[in-house]
């Protein structure tokens, strides 16, 4: 901070008297700094509460209040809060350098950890470019994607279109917007959205897939629907087909079905566009495998693949673009630059935090641990709550975990938007005696119905934190339905 020359009479002050003026000249300056009055919150009707400490699962507010964090914000805290060994490797860093502009400089920090990166992929991905969002990560994913191809020359130049899918979740810059199909983020910017983007439908068996449907008909039926996008745009105007392995925010964490990354991958090829997995909130270990695409459920290599959350932990603001050998490979003998570029990519505390994090991610036994602790988490909410009336469905992978609320099971009918489910069992859990977060979400049905809510706990969690998890879930889940008198002859508890 430029400090200003304080007012004096006289022309020689001494330090302890500019001290004094400084003090006497700005004196509301430090106390607007605490005024939470000035923050854009999330919502300008409430104020969010005040968290002042952290340990572990929990977050301790100013009021005294301790909060069991099971979902890690936004399934982000993966390592748990106030861990010392990331601590420790932030100072470091602030002790060489804390930021060198990436136009003229490169850090160790930056090096180690897109090393580390590309070794977690066994050699599939070839280069990282590192960011501080999933979407500036999804951004640049959409850039390289199109310059790959005006790189190849010729005919490829022509291709500038995406193909996602609805209900999904890419971001909320206007590209990554435009790219996702969340129809309640999208609403009111669709003017500004770009109209390149058409999208397909999810791969949500819950949903989407036929009574009478077997599973390789239920993927043949999403390959041909593929397809046909392909066909109605013109197969030479795709760059890509984007898709989250597990979809996190937007439905509620819905694994694929076992064959659809495959035949999608093949529709993929069969056009010459490419596969770029979003991995922001899905990926970096939460599903169990370091990358959800190395995961027996997906098992097919991506072009181009995005991070975030669990690749710093929440410790800095850290995402990344993970690069294919061939994307590389012909940038490398064309023009050799990415027409792309931040002020803060590859921020060295934030690889610093990042390359420290992924260090403790892939010490041996920890994928094993996280998909244990996600067998048990699975075990408990389904022995809890799948017979409930209102539990419509309970799907995830890893300590990735989504359970989704209906008024009818049978016919699958999701409750009135107006009656906020999802975001009354948040708010009931931010409550005396539960004192849990879980994530609420909405548009599960049509992308405007539909209430879930998520659980993503840190893979450093023990049995017995897992088993409180559930204990408390489950009691917050039923208390509101009782709280709300939802229950009558017409459902039975």
């Amino acid at each position: 901070m430029i400090q200003r020359e304080p007012t004096a009479t006289k022309q020689n002050v001494d330090t302890d008297s500019y001290a004094e003026v400084l003090q006497v000249e700005e004196p509301d300056l430090m106390a607007d700094a605490t005024d939470s009055g000035a923050v854009m919150h999330r919502s300008l009707h409430e104020q969010p509460s005040r968290v002042v400490a952290s340990e572990g699962l929990y977050l301790h507010l100013e009021n005294g209040q301790k909060f069991l964090d099971a979902t890690g914000g936004a399934a982000v805290a993966c390592l748990g809060h106030n861990n010392p060994i990331i601590k420790k490797a932030i100072m470091d860093q602030l002790d060489k350098v804390a930021y060198t502009g990436t136009i003229f400089y490169s850090t160790q920090a930056a090096e180690e950890l897109c090393s580390l990166l590309i070794r977690g992929t066994n050699g599939v991905m070839s280069r990282a470019f590192i960011c501080s969002s999933g979407s500036e990560a999804n951004e640049a994913a959409m850039k390289m994607a199109r310059q790959y191809f005006v790189e190849l020359e010729g005919p490829e130049t022509k291709r500038y279109r995406f193909i996602s899918r609805q209900q999904s979740y890419h971001g909320t810059t206007l590209g990554s917007l435009g790219l996702g199909g969340h129809v309640l983020r999208r609403k009111i910017y669709e003017p500004m959205l770009s109209p390149s983007i058409s999208r397909v439908s999810p791969c949500f068996a819950y949903r989407g897939k036929r009574n009478e449907e077997k599973v390789d008909d239920y993927v043949r039926r999403l390959a041909e629907e593929l397809d046909a996008e392909f066909q109605r745009l013109g197969p030479e105007t795709v760059c890509a087909f984007v898709a989250e392995p597990v979809v996190g925010a937007a439905l509620g964490c819905v694994p694929p079905v076992p064959g659809y990354f495959a035949a999608m991958k093949e529709v993929c090829e069969r056009y010459g566009a490419l596969f770029i997995s979003d991995e922001v909130m899905s990926g970096m270990g939460r599903c169990g495998y370091l990358h959800a695409w190395q995961s027996p459920m997906v098992d097919v290599k991506p072009d181009l693949q995005t991070l975030g959350k669990g690749l710093s932990g929440g410790y800095q603001p850290v995402a990344a673009l993970l690069v294919s050998k061939k994307i590389v490979g012909v940038m490398t003998q064309g023009t050799g630059v990415f027409s792309h570029g931040q002020t803060y990519q590859a921020h060295p505390v934030g690889c610093a935090a990042a390359a420290s994090v992924q260090k403790v991610i892939m010490q041996p036994g920890t994928m094993e641990q996280v998909r244990q602790l996600g067998n048990a988490l699975e075990q408990g909410l389904k022995a809890c709550l799948a017979d409930k009336w209102y539990i419509g469905n309970i799907r995830g992978m890893g300590l990735f975990w989504g359970i989704e609320f209906v008024a009818d099971k049978l016919t699958k009918e999701p409750f009135p938007p107006e009656m906020q489910v999802a975001a009354g069992i948040h708010k009931l859990g931010m409550q005396e005696p539960h004192m849990i977060s879980l994530y609420p979400g909405t548009g599960s049905v049509e992308g405007t119905r539909g209430d879930f809510v998520l659980l993503a706990p840190p893979y450093t969690s023990t049995l017995q934190e897992i088993d409180l998890i559930v204990k408390t879930t489950v009691s917050v889940v039923t208390s509101f339905f009782e709280k709300e008198k939802l229950i009558n002859s017409k459902h039975p508890q």
